[in-house]
């Protein structure tokens, strides 16, 4: 991993031979994955530092979040214009819905999981690969940072072609574009068509240490609990909730 290397060269400063070699091997590896040359491996460094590497490496300053954000700003402008040209018959809110879905973290986590993204960042030592694997937010959040290190480095086109051949391309042909997963959505459409109460979501449980909490909530309907769901967010936990939600209150009303 990434970290494992960087904590060398830190250790080995005089060795430049040995920093230059591993640099190179392990950057050349990056470029593979992202389909284009790093100009400038700063970016990418960055992209690639969770915060709570942080907590134990005093060198490094700044974690991806802000790269995190210029990503997101990059991707959404890149899908909203590949979605406008892909459906010029489809209105305003068909590519609003399709973008959401493109876009969201289970979107990216894929995403990243597909060019194991998680092979290269660096973390926290007692961050297991367990957290890492279902954390969506951690790979997720990365993704986006690795988008604004590839747009910072070498512009809007090489962004363009990632995204499309990473996440676009990929779930048009597989169809995953027309899958509604909004499960809050549906639970309300139904509650409301069998003229229930509007579902309330409750957080019954927070755990574990604050770069990666994982919360469980209830979905209570008139009282009654239908449905409880656990996610490394409120919206991830509220939406599983929602889906053991649909699954029980669709056979009590069939």
């Amino acid at each position: 991993m990434l970290w494992e290397i960087f904590s060398f060269w830190k250790k080995n400063r005089s060795n430049n031979h040995i920093q230059q070699s591993l640099a190179k091997e392990k950057f050349k590896d990056l470029e593979q994955l992202i389909g284009t040359s790093i100009k400038n491996r700063t970016y990418f460094i960055q992209a690639l530092v969770h915060r709570s590497f942080l907590e134990e490496n005093e060198d490094y300053m700044f974690s991806n979040e802000r790269l995190e954000y210029l990503g997101d700003s990059v991707l959404n402008l890149i899908i909203g214009e590949y979605l406008f040209a892909k459906f010029p018959n489809e209105a305003e809110g068909f590519l609003t819905k399709v973008r959401a879905k493109m876009v969201n973290r289970d979107a990216l986590n894929i995403a990243a999981e597909k060019i194991h993204l998680a092979d290269f960042l660096l973390l926290s030592s007692n961050i297991s690969q367990n957290v890492i694997s279902n954390s969506k937010s951690i790979l997720s959040d990365a993704f986006e940072a690795l988008i604004g290190a590839i747009y910072l480095d070498t512009g809007l086109e090489a962004c363009t072609r990632f995204i499309i051949r990473v996440i676009a391309d990929p779930m048009l042909e597989e169809g995953e574009h027309l899958i509604d997963e909004n499960y809050k959505s549906q639970l309300l459409e139904f509650a409301q068509a069998k003229k229930l109460s509007t579902p309330v979501y409750e957080t019954v449980e927070e755990e574990g240490p604050h770069h990666a909490r994982v919360f469980t909530i209830e979905v209570i309907i008139g009282n009654i609990k239908y449905g409880e769901g656990r996610g490394m967010s409120k919206k991830s936990a509220e939406q599983n909730a929602a889906k053991s939600a649909l699954i029980c209150i669709t056979k009590k009303f069939s």
